[in-house]
């Protein structure tokens, strides 16, 4: 039998838990110590999940543990200093989403672990999503031709706020929080964009970032992608946290719609399924299709460091998600269409 990978988790909030219950789930790991500022914190979820050890310094937490990786789950302002100290110890950092604050720090995360020969991995569970899966593998199959347009829509009214009420402080929220999951899925189903424009607003008066972003891209073969998100949209079908998506093919239509059901309309008429995710009695139930996506995200993390291969949503592959999340920003303040120079790392 393969031995536990040991790892210690940084930052008990609020998604701390399910990232805990993620990783039990996914097997082949054991959490030897949590670490967070508020030792108190730190201790009630030790509890919980009969964490042997707690910290409240990472310095002293590194120095004293055995580890095979340690899980970063601080603050985002966080991760590119623990990151980085993770590093330098040669320990393997798999980080939260987002990645960093700016794209240099981003940029400098993924340098600081490939010098020091370690892998960096990101939590990025959005793909992971059962019905976005299954949605891959039917848009993959081609019955529908070849994409020309597509739509990625995650807008409803949720109360975002009420149980992450930090979010309402972010300068930058709605294209960091969200968009770096929208986007990322974009990638996912349609590859590399080449262009992109994106509008901003905010709705909430009692929030300092946007809350609401648009952006439009070319992506891949050509394929018009458009991302919508929202926290300030109310409407019928307000099925948070799913994603709907739409793609246009020159031999038929794809949508992923309420409820996770998938339709496939072509000359031979529409096709409906439907792809429910596992549910877990972990999750929150205002958030299970998400929280389910956690466990086949970090089971990969795990194949990854038992076969010394790379992991999907690794550092290097979501730099370019975060190339698009800062583009966004830069393209809504100034009102200009970025080309591909902006949005690629060099030597794309």
């Amino acid at each position: 039998m393969t031995k536990p990978l040991r790892f210690a988790l940084l930052g008990t909030g609020f998604w701390a838990r399910f990232q805990l219950a993620g990783w039990i789930e996914a097997g082949g790991v054991a959490c030897v110590a949590l670490y967070n500022r508020t030792v108190s914190k730190a201790e009630a979820l030790a509890a919980e999940f009969g964490v042997p050890r707690v910290y409240g310094s990472v310095e002293e937490l590194l120095d004293s543990e055995q580890l095979d990786f340690v899980d970063i789950c601080t603050a985002v302002e966080l991760h590119a200093e623990q990151t980085l100290m993770a590093a330098q110890r040669g320990l393997p950092v798999v980080c939260q989403k987002p990645m960093a604050t700016t794209l240099e720090e981003a940029e400098r995360m993924v340098k600081g672990c490939r010098d020091a020969g370690v892998p960096l991995f990101i939590n990025e569970n959005f793909r992971w999503q059962h019905p976005i899966r299954q949605f891959k593998r039917i848009l993959d199959e081609g019955r529908i031709g070849r994409p020309f347009r597509a739509r990625i829509d995650f807008r409803s009214s949720f109360p975002v706020f009420d149980n992450q009420p930090f979010l309402k402080d972010l300068e930058q929220f709605m294209l960091t929080d969200v968009g770096s999951h929208i986007l990322d899925v974009a990638r996912f189903l349609f590859g590399e964009a080449t262009t992109l424009y994106a509008h901003t607003t905010r709705i909430h008066p009692d929030i300092k970032g946007e809350d609401v972003a648009t952006v439009m891209m070319t992506m891949g073969d050509g394929v018009t992608v458009v991302c919508e998100m929202s926290y300030a949209t109310r409407r019928e079908h307000d099925c948070f946290p799913e994603t709907f998506i739409e793609v246009e093919g020159d031999r038929g239509f794809l949508e992923l719609g309420p409820h996770q059901w998938i339709r496939e309309t072509t000359e031979a008429g529409t096709l409906a399924r439907r792809f429910v995710p596992p549910r877990y009695p972990w999750a929150d139930p205002a958030y299970d299709q998400v929280h389910a996506s956690i466990v086949p995200a970090q089971a990969d993390f795990v194949r990854a460091f038992q076969t010394g291969t790379q992991a999907e949503t690794n550092g290097a592959d979501n730099l370019k998600t975060v190339r698009l999340v800062f583009g966004s920003y830069e393209s809504a303040s100034t009102g200009q269409v970025l080309g591909v120079d902006k949005l690629q790392p060099p030597g794309w």
